[in-house]
């Protein structure tokens, strides 16, 4: 059996899994990836494997047909997120597919919640100078009574959510689905973007869906608070990226923190790369040593159970 890997994540810490394919007789394939492998790339490499433990690459239907007209028999999203993903296509082709949900909330929403007090309190600009032999001071704001716009309350929105209130910041949230649990009870759940004016702070944390992409729009700029703080860990597209470059030009948006973006890696020649109160993360929010083990075990297990080893 050979099983194709490209999830970066996992790939980083691919030595600790061995043992476990080596016990079933499974040879891996590490590619070199940044990010993610081209449709074309996986059309070429796929056919020749049993099984594929897929990251953000496109895994379209052209792929898995190519890849069920060689050996695939199962494959299994690594994460939550499956955007990327062509289940409908899988499903015709009798191709076994799952994700693995409910891994990252904690993790992700510590992530969310570090880059909020770092857009509040400018630690990244204090850091920038003082390397540069500055002695910096800025005046930052104060988290207590602060409002927060929340998009999306699944694992990792709820998970924000909880740190949030514990620095005594308000929640209205937004969400058609999921119910507010009983111990977030303080969230003010409201549609789509009613009360969107009232945020100091907008969190991204919902999947990317045809009803979410660019939620985060001219129009919606347009309605924000003077200076609300952005900060996106779910999906780039969930944001218009170049509504965004004319709400920082115009002070509409004070500063923005952002794990992912539209295109990725991130553009040499994109405007946030040049805007001095914007974080830039690498799609990384989820990436912990113990969540890798984590969700790379149940990976593993899935496709075993799959291929019936």
């Amino acid at each position: 059996m050979k099983v194709l890997v490209t999830c970066p994540p996992m790939l980083g810490m691919i030595e600790s899994f061995i043992p476990i394919f080596k016990r079933y007789s499974i040879d891996v394939t590490v590619p070199k990836i940044v990010q993610i492998m081209s449709e074309e790339e996986l059309v070429e490499l796929l056919p020749q494997h049993d099984a594929w433990i897929i990251g953000d690459d496109p895994a379209t239907r052209k792929v898995f047909a190519a890849g069920k007209a060689g050996k695939l028999k199962a494959a299994v999203k690594w994460g939550i997120g499956t955007d990327n993903v062509d289940f409908v296509a899988c499903k015709d082709l009798d191709i076994p597919i799952s994700n693995t949900p409910n891994m990252f909330g904690s993790e992700v929403a510590d992530i969310a919640v570090g880059y909020v007090v770092a857009l509040a309190r400018q630690t990244f600009k204090i850091d920038r100078e003082v390397r540069e032999g500055k002695w910096p001071k800025p005046r930052g704001i104060s988290l207590s009574g602060k409002t927060v716009a929340l998009i999306g309350l699944g694992d990792i929105g709820a998970n924000t959510a909880k740190r949030l209130i514990a620095a005594g910041m308000n929640i209205i949230a937004y969400d058609p689905v999921a119910s507010i649990p009983n111990d977030l009870s303080e969230i003010q759940r409201v549609e789509w973007p009613i009360r969107i004016n009232e945020a100091d702070f907008i969190i991204a944390t919902c999947a990317l869906t045809s009803t979410s992409y660019h939620m985060l729009n001219k129009e919606i700029f347009a309605k924000v608070k003077q200076g609300v703080r952005i900060v996106n860990v779910s999906r780039g597209p969930i944001i218009d990226e170049l509504a965004l470059e004319c709400a920082l030009k115009s002070g509409m948006v004070n500063s923005a923190a952002l794990d992912v973006f539209e295109k990725e890696p991130l553009q040499m020649d994109s405007y946030l790369r040049t805007h001095s109160s914007c974080i830039l993360g690498s799609h990384n929010a989820s990436n912990t040593v113990d969540a890798v083990l984590r969700t790379s075990t149940i990976a593993i297990n899935k496709l075993i159970e799959y291929l019936k080893l």
